[in-house]
């Protein structure tokens, strides 16, 4: 049964993931015709949609992160000369470098995110000095530059396989897990140089199907809790707005670098410590600073978090339909106080909102990517024609859609 009779047509929407062997297979295949023989094994990690609390992973607040169903896919083979090959199905070229080789800002491009990983686990001890290098072919499923979180899917399924290949057999208990989080963490922190959370890393591998997470990111503190979108009759639509963002240009680096210069003003290790927006500008106020830039971010990096923890307490009492005044709340912040919407996140929530969603707001880094909407099942093909008219009045690029099912953690597949 599709939900979209009558809607846009099918081609246009996303509804189901392509199914787990046919993505295997085809990151075997690959891995086939790139590497002489086969992989030691086959293994994936999910994109990630935050339901709320964005742009506070770095300041110690609260987000709401799920799995979803769109995953990314490796082969890998271990090798024993000191080499990493990785190839993608995007960039079919191999790339060839030496472990000892990475360090920050070498390699550029994908092939960052992947030596990273090997350089942080080795850094952290999780792998051994010596480690003999990998060979690696990916097929992704998560749409790239969408802001649905392809880098660190693509770094906790690496992660994962050299676990299980190099590991105890504690490496993917929950502890092992939080251990791979901080790696990932500094691989795409340190080696890409992008300067990311880690919320993304952190539901990669701690999902759980069916739940989103409740990440505390001051005290690390991950609570699954329950998000029956089809027993509430509504849908989480995701809307790829095929505008790529790119979290590497300077501009997520120099809204983190804002934060954290507020944070050391009013001497706190991370802005969760302060208990209101309120007190924020009065102590600001006390030491002179009256930057309208700085006061701006700063109030959203606090009313965010709030707005994250009322709708922990939403879905604890299990009133999901009542999430849309937080979400409509997180996006005018995001546009107005952080600066990270764009005009086409802009026109797809207020199409989505106008058609009936019973909230929206962009999610993710912002610059382009993708929006989310909470839809009662009903509208969805409202809602999709709504936007896909307003693009196209607007000569914006072609949205595409995306159920947004809450999926499991990274795991091998075969």
């Amino acid at each position: 049964m599709t939900f979209l009779e009558g809607g846009p047509a099918l081609a246009e929407i996303h509804w189901h993931p392509p199914s787990s062997p046919e993505s295997a297979a085809r990151a075997e295949a690959l891995f086939a015709s790139s590497f002489d023989g086969a992989p030691a094994g086959v293994w994936s990690a999910p994109g990630r949609a935050n339901l709320i609390g964005e742009h506070v992973d770095y300041v110690g607040g609260i987000c709401l992160p799920l799995a979803l169903p769109q995953r990314t896919w490796l082969a890998v083979r271990p090798r024993t000369d000191g080499l990493l090959r990785l190839v993608s199905g995007q960039c079919p070229e191999v790339w060839q470098g030496a472990v000892r080789a990475v360090r920050p800002g070498h390699p550029r491009g994908w092939p960052a995110y992947l030596a990273g990983v090997v350089w942080a686990l080795i850094s952290e001890g999780l792998l051994p000095a010596g480690f003999g290098g990998v060979d690696v072919a990916v097929h992704s499923d998560v749409p790239l530059g969408a802001g649905l979180s392809s880098s660190a899917a693509l770094e906790c399924a690496l992660a994962v396989a050299l676990a299980e290949l190099f590991g105890s057999g504690s490496s993917l208990d929950t502890a092992g897990r939080s251990a791979l989080v901080k790696a990932c963490i500094r691989a795409e922190n340190e080696i890409a140089l992008a300067a990311t959370g880690g919320m993304d890393q952190t539901v990669a591998l701690h999902a759980r199907t069916g739940h989103c997470l409740r990440l505390d990111c001051d005290s690390g503190a991950v609570d699954p809790l329950p998000l029956p979108l089809d027993a509430n009759g509504l849908v989480l639509l995701v809307i790829n707005t095929n505008a790529p963002h790119r979290l590497v240009d300077g501009q997520y680096r120099a809204r983190r670098v804002v934060v954290e210069r507020a944070a050391r003003l009013l001497r706190v290790p991370t802005l969760r410590r302060i208990s209101s927006v309120q007190d924020a500008v009065g102590r600001l106020a006390a030491l002179g600073e009256d930057d309208p830039e700085l006061l701006r971010r700063v109030r959203h990096a606090i009313s965010e978090t709030a707005r994250a923890g009322a709708a922990a307490r939403l879905l604890v009492e299990g009133r999901l339909a009542e999430l849309g005044p937080l979400l409509d709340a997180s996006h005018t912040s995001l546009r107005e106080d952080y600066e990270v919407s764009s005009l086409e996140l802009d026109n797809v929530v207020d199409a989505a909102k106008e058609a009936g969603a019973l909230g929206a707001r962009m999610v993710g880094g912002g610059f382009g990517g993708s929006a989310l909407a909470l839809v009662e099942t009903a509208a969805v093909p409202a809602v999709t024609e709504a936007v896909l008219a307003a693009t196209e009045a607007k000569a914006l690029p072609t949205p595409t859609f995306l159920h947004a099912l809450p999926g499991p953690s990274a795991a091998r597949w075969s």
